[in-house]
């Protein structure tokens, strides 16, 4: 009897034990307005990227209450400086932390400018079904009403909730969550500044306390056919938008700069001005890959609307954004040429 009353708190305080073991999340940061300071709590000028990951996190310690943090630099910049290289470098260390048994989730804190796009690419190209979430800032840390604090505090609370397993990567900020294949950021300035204009957000988080009500079913992550192990760079793909009276001026100089690819961004639903929608026609004779969006904000273009996709040589994006076209044609290119295998792609992911 004695042996098995042993045996019993033995039990238990294994249960305990494993009841108060936290969470293990690394945070990687790489820059923007969240690890941005200025001289002036009441201005808006400020340097980004001018913090370490470090003493951002000292600026909210109670995110150690719930779990075990670990920080790790990968660049330092604001993200109108991101590029294809910290991209790949991001997105392959996400894939080696999460690869290990010792880590439970990863926070990225990146700058506003360009989170849209490079959550994107890591939802494309990151193979795991545990929890990958983006947090920034509207206003650096060094302003008056800060937002970066909070906005941390709640995206280590979703990375830790286990409904954020396999749902891809995800964007908290401003109480709210988001799916990167949806989010955009609508407007210059303001603290609710991301949006999902097509789907709407998929959460809230709410001091840490988080509810899902919708699952992303596009293709991501674990799902995704991208591989981008031994890939070292991408191939070159650029966004021109139309307007009124627009010519092939700028279609002409990305042939010329070798682009492999092009992501219009048109008018209404991706309509083209005709001299342009011309000189697009000649770039897809030369093996450029052309690729319709539109530059209205919301909703999907279509194939076969006014334009003749099948005469040209084009394909459409479904309802991305051209910023998030491009990543999408880029990792379609590491992969294939063939226009009706990446035209596949963009109904699927």
């Amino acid at each position: 009897m004695t042996k098995l009353l042993k045996r019993v708190a033995a039990l238990s305080l294994v249960g305990a034990s494993m009841l108060l073991a936290k969470p293990n999340i690394a945070i990687l940061a790489t820059g923007g307005t969240i690890a941005g300071s200025g001289e002036s709590s009441v201005k808006s000028a400020y340097s980004a990227g001018a913090v370490t990951v470090d003493k951002l996190l000292s600026a909210v310690p109670s995110i150690n209450e719930m779990a075990n943090i670990k920080g790790e630099q990968i660049s330092n910049i604001g993200s109108q400086e991101m590029n294809n290289e910290v991209w790949l470098k991001l997105a392959k260390r996400v894939n080696e932390l999460l690869k290990r048994d010792d880590v439970d989730g990863v926070v990225i804190t990146h700058g506003t400018d360009t989170m849209e796009a490079t959550s994107y690419f890591l939802d494309l190209t990151v193979k795991s079904k545990k929890p990958i979430v983006f947090v920034g800032a509207m206003r650096s840390g060094s302003s008056m009403s800060a937002d970066g604090p909070m906005n941390i505090y709640n995206a280590v609370s979703v990375a830790i909730n286990k409904e954020s397993n396999e749902k891809g990567v995800l964007v908290v900020m401003n109480d709210e969550i988001h799916s990167a294949r949806e989010v955009t950021k609508y407007n210059t300035s303001a603290v609710n500044a991301f949006v999902s204009p097509n789907t709407g957000k998929i959460g809230t988080v709410y001091y840490g306390d988080v509810h899902f009500y919708m699952t992303p079913i596009r293709k991501h992550t674990y799902q995704s056919e991208f591989d981008i192990e031994k890939i070292n760079s991408l191939p070159k793909v650029e966004i021109l938008y139309a307007h009124a009276n627009d010519s092939e001026i700028f279609v002409n100089a990305a042939v010329k700069a070798g682009a492999k690819g092009i992501i219009h961004a048109g008018m209404g639903n991706g309509n083209p001005y005709p001299t342009t929608q011309e000189a697009l026609g000649e770039a897809v004779k030369k093996g450029i890959v052309v690729a319709r969006t539109s530059r209205v904000g919301s909703g999907r273009t279509n194939l076969h609307g006014e334009v003749d996709d099948e005469k040209y040589g084009f394909i459409a994006t479904d309802n991305l954004n051209a910023q998030k076209a491009r990543v999408l044609l880029m990792l379609g290119l590491t992969k294939t040429q063939d226009k009706k295998a990446l035209q596949d792609m963009f109904f699927k992911y």
